[in-house]
């Protein structure tokens, strides 16, 4: 069976991009919709304190008003109350412990040495002090009726005939032996010790809490609470035009809010809510792809970036839809912001915002509290984002977590105030959601490590990793060939003070620069910012040979980049940072020296491609100004800047800039940093 090669394979896959990518755009939108709860959306937006700004809103047909929680909560706590505890009365333990009390008085007796005619007189007091305990009930206090005090109401069963009594009519041990103890102390001829010696052991509780019957009539006083207060009728006014939302008008809206989601679920056409949700997700995707064609042409023509971020939006919508659909107590649980995230770190603020914002205007058509959700997501989305605008440090996750957690803070109370009106009723546990959902927001972390892993994509994290002088290739370097290491990291600098100015990423143009030049570990001694004894290999040797040498440390850089595992980004570097210039040193020479012969100028130039970034075309500046200001004998003010002028007019017209998007702008930018850099880095007075 014939094989199919990476480059035919490479060649269909160009051919039917825009299928691939339409065919994601469908299946994005297909998975979204399933997952989405199938019923009509409440059509007006319900706030506590606001003016009714609709026409006169008329019930359509009658409906229960709904109980507020506290209300509910209140009507718990009164059912509750009105439920005695049970305690069982078993009569047998009477009996039992009176004749195990004479027994035992019978046995203790004979070692007592006391007077036998007084034998009786004891038998009588104990009994009776035992029956009067029992008769009046003993009985073991439960902490779960005290929460009111010490005593409460209970009822006692015997035999199924119930008596309602209060704890403080009763016996509990230590009142039964205190009442044994006070009794005693007016019978002087009883040797008290003894006698409570003999009682203490003899009291078992003859009411005994039953657990399972009291949790029982617990359970149907609660059962048979009404969780509704009224009624509206059919063509009653819920509210008027320009009224006021005061609790009792917000109750009857949440109440016909309740019934019309009931009624629609029950009557609705399932067809149509389908058909309207395909709709708004679709136009919210297609929404998304024009974005990417009009601003980030890179990634709409990448279909494995289109893939990743439609994942990212698929899956977050697809969570939504899933604890909607689980009844979560609360969908401020879920860490909304790990989206914006995600894609600032692994793309750019401007795509996040926009993915963000169309994400939070698809799940407010489905949470409640529509206005509420968005303004709340919406605020913290924007925060998350430029909390790691520059992101250069891992701290930067935690700090942006403690504002997002803040601003979400700002705004439960700016809504709770609006709400209710005062900071005394303000339920504070209802911020705990929001405390969470920013927890799980750290779960950004490990998800970009992922992305970056499967999507082959480079994120400011691995950038910052890339960038740590103790990076192996970088060590080699800084070891093997100290000039170049030198020169990379002023080269660093330049490049990344002037991208930073003009506008770029400075982070990734500063890993390039550090890695530009790794390509002269091959032959360091060829290169002369690594030579310092005065000997050049290159004296040796002819020029066309030399010319290849330098022109090497490209092609060598690029394979040592990639055996390395360094992303395709730094290796675009690499490849671009002489773009297709020439090595004009040699050839020059080759000129003087053969004027004879015929000269093959491809020997003497880069291979290419050109730079086609704002930050590779910053970087061959900066390579070119700093490697040509080492040769400055007397570098000053004057020199410096001709200089730069110089380097930078050669590489204009050489074309080597004309696909990096680098304005006139620009470059007048771009040389006014380099020569304040180069002077300062040649200690260079500017006279004033």
């Amino acid at each position: 069976m014939a094989t199919i090669s990476p480059t035919r394979q490479k060649a269909i896959l160009r051919k039917y991009s825009h299928n691939i990518k339409f065919l994601m755009m469908v299946v994005s939108v297909f998975v979204i919709v399933l997952t989405l709860p199938k019923q009509a959306k409440f059509m007006y937006e319900i706030e506590k304190g606001r003016v009714w700004t609709q026409n006169d809103l008329v019930s359509p047909y009658n409906f229960a008003i709904l109980k507020t929680p506290q209300e509910i909560d209140n009507d718990r706590h009164i059912a509750l109350a009105s439920i005695t505890p049970i305690y069982q009365l078993h009569p047998d333990i009477e009996q039992s412990q009176l004749d195990t009390f004479k027994n035992t008085l019978e046995l203790k007796w004979h070692a007592s040495g006391l007077d036998d005619k007084k034998k009786q007189a004891y038998l009588n007091i104990g009994t009776s002090l035992l029956k009067n305990i029992y008769e009046t009930g003993l009985f073991r206090p439960n902490p779960k009726y005290q929460q009111n005090g010490a005593n409460y109401a209970i009822t006692i069963l015997n035999k199924n005939i119930a008596t309602d009594k209060n704890t403080a009519e009763l016996f509990t041990r230590q009142k039964a032996l205190d009442y044994c103890s006070k009794s005693l102390d007016n019978d002087k001829g009883i040797d008290k010790t003894f006698m409570l010696d003999l009682i203490i052991n003899r009291l078992q509780n003859n009411l005994v809490y039953d657990d399972m019957l009291s949790a029982r009539l617990e359970k149907e006083a609660l059962e048979n609470i009404s969780f509704t207060r009224g009624m509206v009728q059919k063509d009653e006014i819920i509210v008027s035009k320009g009224a006021v939302v005061n609790d009792e008008v917000f109750q009857k809206l949440a109440s016909y809010k309740k019934a019309f989601e009931d009624n629609t679920r029950v009557n609705g056409d399932h067809r149509l809510v389908l058909v309207g949700q395909t709709l708004l997700v679709a136009i919210a995707i297609t929404l998304l792809m024009i974005f990417l064609y009009l601003f980030r042409r890179d990634i709409y023509n990448d279909n494995r970036l289109v893939g990743l971020i439609l994942l990212v939006v698929t899956a977050m919508l697809s969570t939504l839809s899933l604890c909607i659909k689980l009844q979560m107590p609360n969908l401020y649980y879920i860490p909304y912001c790990i989206v914006p995230i995600i894609i600032r770190i692994l793309f750019d603020t401007r795509l996040a915002l926009n993915i963000h914002l169309l994400v939070v205007l698809i799940a407010g058509f489905f949470v409640p509290n529509s206005f509420e959700f968005a303004y709340f997501e919406l605020t913290a989305g924007m925060v998350s984002i430029y909390s790691i605008k520059n992101l250069i440090r891992r701290e930067q996750f935690l700090i942006s977590a403690v504002i997002i957690t803040f601003s979400y803070f700002v705004a439960f109370l700016g809504i709770s105030f609006i709400r209710e009106g005062t900071f005394t009723n303000i339920r504070w546990v209802d911020f705990t959601p929001f405390v969470v959902s920013v927890l799980l927001t750290l779960l950004a972390y490990p998800l970009i490590y992922l992305f970056e892993k499967v999507f082959a994509i480079t994120s400011d994290i691995t950038l910052i990793e890339l960038t740590n002088t103790n990076a192996p290739l970088l060590r080699e370097l800084a070891f093997a060939a100290p000039g170049t290491f030198q020169h990379s990291l002023q080269v660093a600098n330049l490049a990344e003070n002037a991208i930073y100015t003009i506008g770029g990423n400075a982070l990734l143009v500063r890993a390039g620069a550090l890695y530009h030049d790794i390509g002269k570990l091959e032959n360091p001694l060829f290169f002369i910012e690594n030579q310092s004894s005065g000997f050049n290999p290159h004296d040796k040797l002819p020029y066309e040979e030399s010319a290849q040498i330098i022109i090497r440390h490209v092609t060598k850089g690029v394979e040592l980049a990639e055996k390395a595992d360094l992303p395709k980004v730094i290796v675009d570097f690499i490849r671009t940072h002489h773009g297709d210039t020439r090595v004009d040193y040699f050839y020059q020479s080759f000129l003087k020296n053969f004027p004879e012969k015929t000269v093959n100028e491809r020997v003497f130039h880069y291979p290419g491609p050109i730079p086609f970034t704002k930050e590779g075309g910053v970087l061959m500046l900066a390579d070119s100004v700093e490697a040509a200001s080492r040769s400055l004998k007397e570098p000053d003010e004057k020199s410096i800047s001709d200089l730069v002028d110089r380097i930078v007019k050669y590489k204009l017209d050489q074309g080597q800039l004309n696909d990096s998007a680098i304005t006139l702008k620009d470059i007048e930018t771009i040389k006014a940093i380099f020569k304040k850099m180069l002077m300062s880095i040649y200690h260079v007075r500017i006279n004033y």
